[in-house]
């Protein structure tokens, strides 16, 4: 499907510069979105909201459904009379990189005493929506809780570390932890409900100034989630629940021993015998959070790389043949019209191209990538088709002045002075310009370029284990003169008109 002509920008909301150490859906936010608005940006891009695991990697979650509990802001919960604002003080208010384990130390205990404040007083008009938020996904919620729970109670240890009776799902011991941790439960679904009024608010917030929101669906799971030990079925594991071969992809650009993901492969026959239920129900959460969906590492639903789960790298791994247009020709007669983005960088095919065309997906275009070789110019705006997305870089790209500054060779910079001409080699914004007055559909830049910050503010580096997904903005860092900057470029690129059905 093609979209709207429209820019906007790439900010995970862990990024913003709110209070407690991690940007959450607080004043943060809606100041991020005025700023959007200002700009005359109609699209902000995020970061797979949910629950995050081992390295604090979005891509590597709890829960393919739940939302991330350190994005919930306190100060709402304040206003909501949650919690008292003297209880916020020991908050760490410094605007610097996340430091994931102090902002659970910290944050926390202070999500467990809110959501048991609001459990205990039951304020009438919140009480009767969490009833509601509780019946409507009761088919992910209650298993996330007892999830959440469970590995709170372990220290975090994987589901596969647990007691054996509840690693294998025994009925009467899931139905005996149930009685003995109500409360803990509730606190739990209490969290998730918080997470989403305070999403929706945002979103309606956006939506208001005419900014949809992208969200990223990564095609797989960790092991060590919720999904993987509610629905082991579906998964390709062993007897003893442990995994046969896993994700990953071969050898390229980022890795030379390719990169070993380690999440569990799918049971693609059985997920195709069952209708698909279970991705219908993830498309469908996804579509209950997001206006457009961006398919993260979509050669996958044609092929994957599949690994031997024992091995260490991914270099020894075989590429299988999965059923995409089986599952997207489902989700299209469950779900309607898909609003999905296709991921197709890497190793792509014709197979893949033809499996983004059967179903009229728009694929991505990294300038960055542009300039290395003439095989690389299908990243140049001058290749680019309509039903495109293009993006100055990704959350696993340097950030353009980065690139520019440590990663790019002699023959790119050459190449891209002689494509742009940019002064002083100043290039972040001359890239910007290139991909904004392209005709791909839909232009994002990353914050970052925008900010034209360097290395220092890359989000990730991939098959780095650590130290990763941690930048923040600083305050004060959205300026009116840099909104007016960007929307100067959005208007003289005809990116800030609205669609007919608008006006």
């Amino acid at each position: 499907m093609s979209f709207d002509r429209s820019s906007g920008i790439l900010l995970h909301i862990s990024s913003l510069p709110s209070r407690g150490g991690i940007g959450d859906l607080g004043p943060a936010a809606y100041a991020f979105a005025d700023f959007l608005a200002a700009a005359k940006q109609r699209l902000w891009q995020v970061l797979p909201l949910s629950p995050t695991g081992y390295g604090n990697s979005p891509y590597a979650a709890l829960s393919a459904f739940a939302g991330n509990p350190l994005l919930v802001s306190l100060e709402v919960l304040v206003e909501w009379g949650w919690i008292e604002d003297e209880r916020l003080a020991t908050l760490d208010d410094r605007i610097g990189y996340v430091q994931f384990d102090q902002v659970v130390e910290q944050k926390r205990p202070l999500l467990l005493e809110a959501a048991r404040n609001f459990l205990d007083q039951r304020p009438p008009e919140q009480w009767e929506r969490f009833e509601q938020f509780c019946s409507v996904n009761a088919d992910w919620l209650n298993d996330y809780a007892r999830y959440a729970v469970l590995r709170n109670n372990s220290h975090s240890a994987a589901w596969s570390q647990w007691p054996l009776e509840l690693a294998h799902r025994d009925a009467a011991a899931l139905a005996r932890f149930d009685q003995e941790q109500g409360e803990q439960l509730a606190i739990e679904q209490a969290i998730q409900f918080a997470f989403d009024e305070q999403w929706s608010n945002l979103r309606r917030y956006c939506a208001e100034r005419g900014i949809k929101f992208i969200g990223d669906i990564a095609i797989f799971v960790s092991y060590d989630s919720a999904d993987v030990w509610t629905h082991p079925d579906i998964f390709d594991l062993r007897e003893d629940l442990s995994p046969v071969r896993v994700a990953g992809v071969p050898p390229d650009y980022f890795s030379v021993t390719g990169q070993r993901w380690g999440n569990p492969l799918y049971r693609w026959d059985k997920l195709e015998a069952q209708g698909f239920d279970w991705w219908v129900a993830r498309i469908r959460r996804a579509q209950a959070l997001y206006d457009i969906i961006r398919l993260d590492h979509f050669r996958g639903f044609e092929a994957y790389w599949s690994i031997p789960a024992e091995d260490d790298t991914a270099v020894n791994g075989e590429w299988v043949k999965a059923p995409g247009a089986e599952l997207f020709d489902r989700l299209g007669q469950v779900l309607g019209r898909l609003p999905f983005i296709a991921e197709d960088l890497g190793l792509i095919t014709k197979e893949v191209d033809a499996l983004r065309e059967q179903f009229d997906l728009p694929g991505m275009r990294i300038l960055q990538f542009g300039f290395s070789s003439r095989g690389a110019h299908n990243y140049l705006p001058h290749r680019y088709v309509p039903n495109t997305v293009v993006y100055t870089g990704t959350h696993d790209n340097d950030t353009t002045r980065g690139w520019w500054e440590h990663g790019a060779t002699e023959v790119e910079k050459a190449a891209v002075r002689t494509y742009l001409n940019p002064p002083d080699d100043e290039v972040v914004w001359p890239l910007m310009r290139a991909a904004a007055s392209s005709v791909a559909d839909i232009c994002l830049f990353p914050l970052q370029d925008v900010l034209e910050l360097g290395s220092e503010a890359r989000m990730n580096i991939p098959s780095r284990a650590a130290d990763n997904w941690s930048w923040r903005c600083h305050q004060g860092a959205l300026t009116p003169q840099l909104a007016e900057r960007l929307a100067a470029l959005t208007t003289v690129t005809d990116r800030d008109v609205a669609p007919p059905e608008e006006l």
